[in-house]
């Protein structure tokens, strides 16, 4: 994939709403595989499409870029010989590299994660605000159903709101809020029992929906609910899962398990390399290897 090809494939994964990370050569001191400007993807599952450099490069650029998509900060990476971070900045991520290579490189990791999908469904004045605010704030919008939505706001103002509802609840939307009177979502709520949605499933329906303003004008009722939308996605948890790694037994660099290519398996155990140099070794003697990790 050439530098272009890896911008054309990024402009896909944000139109769909994927997260990826790019990988940007920005300087080499030779000798070296690669040059400034060569690019690469890296996407949440740890692989790496593009170039960045040779085996030695590829490990170190997968594992700080699912590290960027866990915390969502940008970094700059120089991968290079021993001793080669003794006079770069405190915040440049220093990566010794155990090829025979003496040469350099700096690689800009930048993690793109879109921002949440909201489906609002409905033609009202509130409706047609909150889409409008959403998008200026990062937010995807889609109007109507949509079963892969994050959020869902519901303001049809009576034409179809139990239809709009019962669907956002039952593909597990993180957020179902209902422009309606109080005396209107009571009607609605019990009409969703009636359809044989649980009680807990109903109870997630926040109505009014947004911060609660007094007597707005429906415009300002769009305000409210998009407040209320930043709180919630700012508030709700992530995965929760840590990035896996594994530290390898030649070199002792660390390695992300995810699309991890150098691989052996030894008594049930997997043990992961940054390299085919690497692995080799440890299958020609895993003992001797083992006994001094």
């Amino acid at each position: 994939m050439t530098p272009d090809e890896v911008l054309i494939e990024a402009g896909r994964l944000a139109a769909e709403g994927s997260p990826y990370v790019l990988a940007t050569v920005v300087r080499v001191d030779p000798p070296a595989s690669t040059k400034r400007g060569d690019r690469a993807l890296v996407t949440p599952d740890g692989r790496l499409a593009g170039w960045v450099g040779s085996a030695c490069s590829e490990p170190t650029v997968i594992r700080e870029a699912l590290r960027a998509l866990e915390d969502g900060k940008p970094r700059l990476v120089r991968i290079g010989p021993p001793g080669a971070g003794s006079d770069v900045p405190a915040d440049v991520v220093v990566a010794e590299s155990a090829c025979a290579s003496e040469g350099t490189v700096e690689v800009l990791i930048e993690p793109t994660a879109p921002g949440p999908l909201l489906a609002v469904i409905g033609e009202s004045p509130a409706a047609l605000t909150l889409a409008r605010l959403a998008a200026t704030v990062g937010w995807r919008v889609v109007t109507g159903v949509d079963e892969s939505a994050d959020a869902v706001l519901v303001a049809t103002m009576g034409r179809g709101d139990e239809d709009a509802l019962e669907a956002a609840l039952r593909a597990g939307a993180g957020y179902t809020g209902l422009v309606a009177s109080a005396r209107r979502a009571a009607v609605v709520l019990e009409a969703l029992r009636k359809r044989g949605l649980d009680e807990a499933l109903v109870a997630q329906v926040r109505s009014p929906a947004g911060l609660d303003l007094g007597p707005v004008r429906q415009e300002e009722i769009a305000v409210a609910i998009l407040a209320e939308l930043v709180a919630w996605r700012h508030a709700r948890p992530g995965s929760g899962a840590l990035l896996a790694e594994a530290t390898d037994p030649i070199c002792g660099m660390t390695v992300a398990i995810a699309g991890a290519r150098e691989t052996a398996v030894l008594d049930g155990v997997t043990y992961y390399f940054c390299g085919p140099g690497c692995r080799q070794r440890f299958e020609a003697d895993p003992a001797a290897h083992l006994a001094h990790a």
